[in-house]
């Protein structure tokens, strides 16, 4: 588990900063209070999400750009059950992690948390070591000893880009992800039966074929 500092950004002077600043720990506290160094899940294992309360027409809206899908709390939260089924969650881990990090603005915890990034997700020996090419990490470990917010910024685009053209498609056609999408309330399918076998008699009333039963 990250530690809790992740959790503790700096706070943000306008009304817009602090609500943006919110959202991001939402989906981070979310995301690390569930996530573990790749648990045994599997892609034929059945895995529970805290996204029951989703509503199908909300899941519809994550397949609209994977930007859209790391705006919901709940979105991030079932993705990254996606993520562990390919045992690759330390992508989404990292790219959230990166997103608290630019939010400090204290040079000493910039330093600080530099170092655990690095430690936990870019060094050869890093219990969650996510893909980067070699200059990447290279560049990242020149910069530690004085770190900007900028610090990680090329590796993290990096781990996005491979997040939303490699596991984003293969997510909305998931079975994690689809049970959203298709989940209905109690009565709404058989609604929707009845009004397409809807007619009407001589008076004008609405009334059911009985073949449509």
């Amino acid at each position: 588990m990250l530690r809790p500092d992740f959790l503790n950004g700096a706070k943000m002077k306008d009304g817009n900063g602090r609500l943006k600043d919110k959202e991001r720990k939402s989906r981070l506290s979310l995301f690390l209070t569930k996530s573990g160094s790749h648990e045994n899940v599997s892609p034929n294992k059945k895995t529970n999400t805290a996204s029951s309360n989703v509503s199908p027409e909300e899941a519809l809206r994550w397949r609209d750009s994977f930007e859209d899908l790391l705006k919901h709390s709940e979105g991030v939260e079932t993705f990254s059950q996606f993520l562990k089924t390919e045992f690759s969650e330390e992508n989404l881990e990292f790219w959230l992690a990166c997103e608290e990090y630019k939010t400090y603005d204290s040079q000493t915890k910039l330093l600080s948390m530099a170092k655990y990034i690095y430690t936990l997700f870019i060094a050869s020996d890093a219990p969650k070591e996510v893909n980067i090419d070699y200059n990447t990490k290279m560049s990242i470990q020149k910069n530690l000893e004085q770190p900007t917010k900028s610090c990680f910024e090329a590796a993290q685009m990096k781990v996005y880009s491979l997040m939303k053209k490699d596991s984003y498609p293969r997510f909305l056609l998931s079975d994690i992800y689809l049970h959203l999408t298709r989940r209905k309330g109690p009565g709404a399918t058989m609604f929707r039966r009845r009004s397409r076998s809807c007619v009407f008699n001589e008076r004008g009333e609405p009334t059911s074929e009985p073949s449509a039963w």
